[in-house]
């Protein structure tokens, strides 16, 4: 046997093994089973890893950036007309959130922390100085007492009306924004404070949220089944709610945002609970999209889940008192935060009827400022980007007793919105790149070697034509070998056949029988 021959029969003999191989563990999908196993087993937060050091201390810087309404023609607004505003900011914060007392509960398959939240101000990424700018806005204390006083017999409203009259109390208020935004000392509370001291005498959207925490959070690690990885099992001692008028709406609903279970698809809702809206809210898929070289799923809340009930009955218990409902696109939150009739949305009413938009000029909506999304590694299911956009409002109506509410047409007034913003840092990107091509090239060994049998296969196809072109023509160049000396003819010859000039070639007697 030749060498050719022995490398022809090698060949073949790999070639076989490795597609025979190959295909076996694609069918029985062993090399995905496994990754997927051990993702499974390493996202738990009960190992000791850089996950669990990750989640305590999230490395993707997170910002904060406030953005004001600047209330243009308040005068117009009190006699009946339309207000304008103008957005000022914005006055961005880098927001620093570690999870603190981290404890775990029965037998690792829960976990109790804080989640304390403080602020940093970040000139370079602000458009003005917060403690400088000024910003005319609705008076939130002052409405708020309004709110409170309407359950309240006219004859006493009246009364506060004229000492509030009597003390320079207006409906807005001329603040900076830093005073807006961290708290200053109201005249209106302090007043109220000397009567009811368990009344704080200061007011600020954010007042007392530096450095404080959301509430005691008990999550669910995942041990027992990976799909339930960073789930809320409690918040503040509570598995639901009591503030809403549905069972549905009371539930405390998936995590908090930070994680989320690995190996997501597509077709999946993810659910948050967010404290600030006192409600879970749910995520759908949108559109694969690329964050520094990382395939990601982009998952954003549907148009469904601040529909009015009218339009998504689910939404129904979200009416408090039951019935009492808003429109498309706002949601009443006053029910978990008491005082003033505080309203939520997305910013500038995204996704909102337009009656509230069209309400207040100066309003713009658009998809790509005023959407919140989030955009995950399918894979390990970690946030790559975030991005939590939310708009407080308030509600501004005529109360009769307060003479300056007469004309006014009510209003769901934009007071400031919020963007949460949050990127995956380059060193960690770098690192979850370098992770999924361990994972592809793991998860796709069977087609690797399904293709190297393919090679294997045409290589010896090239070798089994080469070796075939090969005899052939050594048979087509085969021959008998003649001598070149003519041959001498014979006496008989000489005698019967005449001579011929040159060479020629002469008939055995045999053949001249047959002619």
């Amino acid at each position: 046997m030749t060498r050719r021959s022995v490398a022809i029969y090698a060949t073949g003999a790999a070639c076989c093994v490795l597609l025979v191989l190959g295909i076996v563990l694609l069918v029985a999908q062993v090399f995905q089973t496994m990754i997927h196993s051990r993702l499974k087993q390493e996202i738990t937060l009960t190992e000791k890893s850089q996950v669990f050091e990750s989640w305590k201390n999230p490395p993707p810087p997170v910002y904060m950036e406030y953005y004001f309404f600047n209330v243009t023609n308040p005068e117009d607004f009190l006699n009946g007309g339309k207000a304008a505003v103008t957005q000022i900011g914005p006055y961005t914060y880098r927001e620093y959130r570690p999870r603190e007392n981290v404890t775990f509960l029965e037998n690792g398959t829960k976990l109790f922390a804080l989640n304390p939240k403080s602020f940093v101000f970040v000139p370079e990424k602000s458009k003005g100085d917060p403690e400088v700018d000024l910003l005319r806005t609705i008076n939130i204390p002052f409405v708020a007492v309004m709110n409170e006083l309407n359950q309240y017999s006219f004859f006493l409203r009246s009364l506060v009306s004229m000492y509030l009259n009597g003390v320079g109390v207006e409906i807005f208020m001329t603040r900076t924004v830093h005073e807006v935004l961290w708290g200053f000392k109201d005249p209106l509370l302090s007043r109220i404070h000397d009567l009811k001291p368990d009344v704080d005498e200061h007011f600020g959207l954010m007042w007392k949220k530096n450095g404080t925490h959301e509430g005691e959070f008990v999550f669910y690690t995942g041990e027992q089944n990976y799909l339930d990885y960073g789930k809320i099992d409690t918040w503040n001692g509570l598995r639901k709610m009591s503030w809403w008028s549905s069972n549905q709406s009371n539930m405390i609903n998936g995590t908090d945002g930070a994680v989320f279970h690995p190996l997501i698809n597509r077709s999946e809702l993810l659910y948050i609970f967010a404290a600030d809206l006192c409600r879970s809210i749910h995520l759908g898929y949108v559109k694969d999209v690329d964050v520094k070289g990382i395939q990601a799923y982009r998952f954003a809340p549907p148009s469904d889940v601040l529909m009015s009930p009218a339009e998504n009955p689910a939404n129904e218990g979200f009416c408090v008192p039951a019935g009492d409902c808003l429109g498309t696109g706002v949601l009443k939150v006053s029910v978990c935060r008491e005082g003033a009739p505080i309203v939520v949305s997305f910013p500038h009413f995204y996704q909102a009827d337009p009656k509230y938009i069209n309400a207040v000029d100066g309003l713009s909506p658009n998809k790509e400022d005023h959407e919140t999304y989030l955009d995950l590694q399918p894979t390990t299911g970690v946030p790559i980007r975030a991005c939590k956009r939310a708009q407080l409002n308030i509600i501004v109506k005529r109360v009769k007793g307060f003479p300056k509410t007469k004309l006014i047409n009510e209003t769901i007034f934009p007071i400031m919105f919020v963007n949460e913003t949050a990127t995956i840092d380059d060193d960690s990107a770098s690192q979850m790149r370098t992770l999924l091509l361990i994972v592809t090239l793991v998860s796709n060994f069977p087609l690797l070697i399904v293709a190297l049998g393919v090679i294997l296969l045409l290589v010896l196809v090239i070798l089994f034509l080469q070796n075939r072109q090969r005899k052939t023509t050594k048979d087509e160049t085969a021959y008998t070998q003649v001598s070149d000396k003519p041959e001498e003819p014979s006496e008989a010859q000489h005698s019967t056949q005449p001579s011929r000039n040159g060479s020629y070639i002469a008939m055995s007697p045999v053949e001249a029988q047959k002619c």
